[in-house]
């Protein structure tokens, strides 16, 4: 098993033992599934990563089930594919939890899915756990969010802050710097961080601008 999805695994198991015990302690049947709900990117850019992502919690499922469930109960995944359009997080969550009664609900892959799911989950004020998010909690400050990526207390800067660092022990050291990012959620989150270490290293920015997603021509920005 690779390290990705071992790492998933454990953190899967950890949370969901946590919620599977607030279930128990409101008295639900010990008969009844315990339904968890999520939607994934199965096709589309984050595809690859999407469909690990899945299989790495169907195991945990299966080997949860396998052992008698949890708390006596059996777990029960719901998941839809996303298509890697954020567009359509927001009407698969409200679908899980309107229409396929779910227990809980845990982010799909990535940042960019993430963020347009956090407006239905703090409506509902429900936990919520992001699989591998960057920064997604930042804007909302949401007291029942938690996520699976360890990237220090301010990821967005802490994720470039080591290679800043690096460059800067070079002779001569770069005085200015450019940057262009995806106008989406991830690449924005990490541009901010990375323009917060130029700043701090006193660097010169000389462009720093977004390109739509999908964009094939680089051309007229180099």
């Amino acid at each position: 098993m690779n390290s990705f999805k071992s790492v998933i695994i454990r953190s899967v198991f950890v949370f969901f033992a946590v919620l599977a015990i607030s279930v128990f302690s409101n008295g639900v049947s010990a008969k009844e599934p315990i339904k968890i709900g999520f939607s994934m990117a199965l096709t589309g850019g984050l595809a690859g990563g999407g469909k690990q992502a899945l299989v790495a919690m169907e195991m945990w499922a299966q080997d949860i089930n396998s052992k008698g469930g949890m708390l006596g109960r059996p777990v029960k995944l719901i998941y839809y594919d996303d298509q890697t359009n954020p567009k359509n997080v927001p009407g698969i969550y409200a679908k899980l939890l309107d229409v396929d009664k779910v227990d809980f609900v845990v982010s799909g892959y990535g940042t960019n899915l993430i963020a347009p799911a956090m407006p239905v989950v703090i409506q509902r004020d429900i936990v919520f756990m992001g699989l591998f998010g960057m920064n997604n909690n930042k804007k909302w400050k949401y007291d029942k969010y938690f996520q699976i990526l360890p990237s220090g207390p301010d990821p967005a800067v802490d994720f470039s802050r080591a290679w800043f660092d690096t460059i800067m022990q070079l002779s001569p050291k770069p005085k200015s710097i450019a940057f262009v990012a995806a106008d989406a959620e991830f690449a924005r989150n990490l541009k901010d961080g990375a323009v917060t270490n130029a700043k701090r290293l006193g660097m010169k920015i000389v462009y720093n601008k977004n390109y739509k997603p999908g964009t094939p021509d680089f051309t007229p920005i180099i």
